[in-house]
This record gives structure tokens, C-alpha cells and sequence, in this order.
């Protein structure tokens, strides 16, 4: 076994696609703290006042059985008035949330259409439902409108993507799919992990735009992003919580985390209320670095978002960009396949509310000299 493991690592090693485990250095370009308040003093002292107050430290268990806490109760309740939904359950990551949510509510004789661009989490989740799975070109609506005709299963029809895709940083176009679910009787769910905190009113989300809409099922709410905490709620009806209590086997089996986090995202909430500047900022930001980056001729795909890919194709040149960009003090990482698809190995920026025009225009600086040396070192 540990021959062929060895082996595995080889290979991977002889296409650039060997991964390893780093402490991050210099200014955040990987960072999906959006809003800046990872370091923020009001979430320290949240932790500390719940570890001193509460009467333990740890859950002791799931939250059916000894883990529940008053904590988490309020917490839920709060975060369904934040977005607007009828109630929300809390899971221990976003992989948990959206692995528990898909295996729930698909059943063999569903449809879902999932987006070839939908995250991991996402992708195991259909799987594992067993539902039959329509894997939709991204974001090519056409594609789905014929694949929406022609399904003629049994069972109920689901559209699975996200928010702000996590790869190309490019919105989903939610109004177009609505009116596609409310023409062909299908269902929508959203992953917001990078859009809770950064869009909407109040930072929440970009389903606060169609939240109106019966045809959305459920939206996905990762805390660890810009809420700077951990886990994910899933928002909906009170019958859709009920339901994932009963039958979300990462809810049901998992530990539940202990109640001073709760503490910690009850006091992350107003300040992603409060972060207006910090959003406006961070869309300048944005707009920003794709402007300088097309003007030097460098490939940043259809973002529309903070998260910023520099697409270069092999890994070998994106290894070697990523390398003499932490050489001038950023700290970024290469993405390669299989995250990517083959041959679209990048960098991917995902700003920050800290960061200063002054460093969009050092790293486009750095950027464009980067690729100019891969490209001849290649040749």
C-alpha cells in the first residue's frame, strides 16, 4: 500500500501537480478573510467572555444528544432573521453543510443540474445522493433550458450552483435562473460561501436580491470566510431544518463544536452589518487589479468579484509565477488540476478589504514581469 501511495505522489510530482503544506508569508492574496476581521479585537473578546461564562469548554457531543446549547439555538434563530428565511441549521464546515443538505433532500428519482464549475463539496454531494445528475456547461443557460426540457424523470427537478464561483470569481446569474425553475417547476440551491458578508444588503448575499422567489430550496452560508469564523448554515423553512435534523448524516453524526464558537459568530454578524466600507472598498479593489490586469494582457477570465484568477495554463509556468510573486513579499498559492480543469492552471486573488490600491498596483507590476520571464523561460 504504501508503495503505491509512494508511486502516486511520483506521478503527481512529474506533472507539477504535487501539493504541500505551507505557513503562509507576506501580504494575503490566498486569504478568503474578505471583509478583514480575522484579527478583529470584538471577536477575541466574544471567545473569551463565552469560555469564562459558559459552564464547559467542550460540546461532549452531538447536538441530538448532550452537544446542544442555548447558544447555537439563538445563533440559528438569528442568522434566519439576518437573510430572511423561515430558520437555519448550523454545520460544523461548508463541506459538511452542503454534503448534508444534497444527500438529504435528492432521492434516486431526482434530477440535478449541477454547474461543471460547482465546488467539491458540491460535486460529492450529488454524487452521493444517487439522484440522477445533469452536469451543465458554466453557466450556459441554454444548455439548461434544453436539459430542463427534455428531463422527463419521475422525481422533482434541483439546480445546484454558486453565488460567485469559486474559481473564476464570475456571479451566477440568479433572476435568469429563477425564471428558468419557475418555467419548468424545478428547484434552486445556492452556495453563498463567497458572497455571505461581501453582497447583498448588509453583506447578505446575492439570494437577498430573489429571496422573495418559493423556488429557492436553500442557500449555503460558510462562516469561515468573510464572517471570519468556521462552519455553515444552511437557510430555509422551518420544515427544510426539521428535515436535515432528522436526516443530514453530518449533522446527525458529527460533534457538535463547542458553544464559545457560537459566541464567536454571534459577534460576527453585526460586524459584517457594519462593514459597508469595508465592501465598497473591496469592490474597488476588485475593479482595480482586472482593469490593470487586461490593460498588461494578462487573462483574468469573467471575474466579477474580489476572487481574481490570472489563468496561464500550464503548471509549470504557474508554479513559477506563483514563486517570483511570494519572492516580492505577496503569499499565493498555484492552483492546478484536478481543482482546475487540465490545462488551466493559475493564481487566484482573493482580496481583502485590508489591502491598499498602492498593492494592486505592485502586484501588477510584479505580475506582468512574472509571465514575461515563464513564458521565455518555456521557450
Amino acid at each position: 500500500m504504501l508503495d503505491r501511495m509512494a508511486a502516486d505522489l511520483s506521478a503527481l510530482r512529474d506533472t507539477d501537480q504535487l501539493r504541500n503544506l505551507t505557513i503562509p508569508s507576506g501580504i494575503p492574496l490566498s486569504s478568503n478573510d474578505y471583509l478583514g476581521l480575522a484579527a478583529n479585537p470584538r471577536l477575541r473578546q466574544a471567545i473569551a467572555r463565552a469560555v469564562t461564562e459558559d459552564d464547559r469548554v467542550a460540546s461532549t457531543g452531538s447536538r441530538l444528544l448532550s452537544g446542544n446549547h442555548s447558544r447555537w439555538e439563538e445563533l440559528e434563530a438569528h442568522f434566519a432573521e439576518f437573510v430572511g428565511t423561515g430558520a437555519a441549521l448550523y454545520f460544523s464546515s461548508g463541506y459538511a453543510a452542503n454534503i448534508g443538505l444534497l444527500t438529504s433532500v435528492l432521492r434516486p428519482e431526482d434530477t440535478v443540474f449541477s454547474d461543471a464549475a460547482n465546488h467539491a463539496s458540491l460535486v460529492d454531494g450529488i454524487r452521493l445522493s444517487r439522484a440522477k445528475k445533469v452536469i451543465f456547461p458554466h453557466l450556459d443557460l441554454n444548455y439548461l433550458e434544453d436539459a430542463l426540457r427534455g428531463d422527463n424523470a419521475t422525481g422533482r427537478k434541483l439546480i445546484v450552483v454558486e453565488a460567485i464561483f469559486s474559481m473564476d470569481g464570475d456571479h451566477a446569474p440568479l433572476p435568469n435562473l429563477i425564471a428558468l425553475c419557475d418555467r419548468f417547476g424545478a428547484y434552486l440551491i445556492v452556495d453563498e460561501a463567497h458572497s455571505t458578508g461581501v453582497e447583498g444588503i448588509a453583506g447578505r448575499g446575492c439570494s437577498d436580491s430573489i429571496r422573495s422567489s418559493d423556488r429557492i430550496l436553500a442557500t449555503i452560508h460558510t462562516c469561515g470566510k468573510a464572517m471570519a469564523s468556521m462552519g455553515a448554515f444552511v437557510a430555509g423553512s422551518r420544515t427544510l431544518r426539521d428535515f436535515l435534523i432528522n436526516h443530514a448524516r453530518s449533522f446527525i453524526f458529527s460533534t457538535a463544536l463547542p458553544p464559545y464558537c457560537a459566541a464567536h459568530l454571534r459577534e460576527a454578524l453585526p460586524l459584517v452589518r457594519e462593514a459597508d466600507a469595508a465592501r465598497a472598498h473591496l469592490r474597488k479593489l476588485g475593479d482595480h487589479l482586472r482593469d490593470q490586469m487586461r490593460v498588461s494582457g494578462l487573462d483574468c477570465a469573467a471575474s466579477d468579484s474580489q476572487i481574481v484568477p490570472l489563468i496561464l495554463g500550464p503548471n509549470d509556468i504557474a508554479l513559477r509565477v506563483a514563486s517570483a510573486v511570494s519572492s516580492a513579499g505577496f503569499s499565493i498559492r498555484a492552483i492546478r488540476p484536478p481543482t482546475v480543469p487540465s490545462g488551466s492552471a493559475r493564481l487566484r486573488f482573493s482580496l481583502n478589504a485590508n489591502l491598499a490600491m498602492n498593492d494592486i498596483e505592485t502586484l501588477v507590476r510584479v505580475l506582468t514581469e512574472a509571465v514575461r520571464e515563464s513564458e521565455v523561460v518555456r521557450e
